[in-house]
């Protein structure tokens, strides 16, 4: 004969019940202020302390140092290739890739329900029905 034990699950709380009220009664008893003190000093006080500088007079020495002046070649060069002028316009920007034509030979054959005699005859016609374009800058040359 077995025995069985009922516990009452309503009358006893559970050990985890027991942790997250602890973790949810602790979470709600600390300070911000307590955990994350902050002091009177802003970010760019923090910076000008550490690099030992003003941090504007630091970003416009970075940024000198790393300016270089433009050539004239440089300028043409910038001006001419977002300008639209008359020779850029007839010049295709999307140039067509290449659809090279193949030959096919057809050999001599009988046609039709008369089986009438067709001589041998080639014909040419492209690889792509379509005609396809280049992106700009894309390489259309062979390799």
């Amino acid at each position: 004969m077995s025995r069985r034990i009922s516990i009452d699950r309503r009358s006893s709380p559970s050990a985890l019940t027991a942790v997250v009220a602890a973790i949810v009664l602790a979470g709600c008893a600390t300070n911000k202020e307590q955990l994350l003190p902050h002091g009177e000093a802003t970010m760019l006080n923090i910076w000008e302390q550490e690099t030992g500088r003003s941090g504007s007079q630091h970003l416009l020495d970075a940024r000198q140092s790393l300016r270089r002046p433009l050539t004239d070649v440089d300028v043409l060069a910038e001006r001419d290739t977002y300008s639209r002028t008359a020779a850029n316009e007839i010049t295709r920007q999307f140039k067509r890739l290449p659809n090279p034509d193949l030959v096919m030979y057809v050999f001599p054959h009988l046609a039709g329900s008369e089986r009438v005699p067709v001589p041998g005859y080639s014909t040419v016609f492209p690889l792509h029905a379509r005609v396809h374009y280049a992106l700009p800058g894309e390489r259309t040359q062979d390799y």
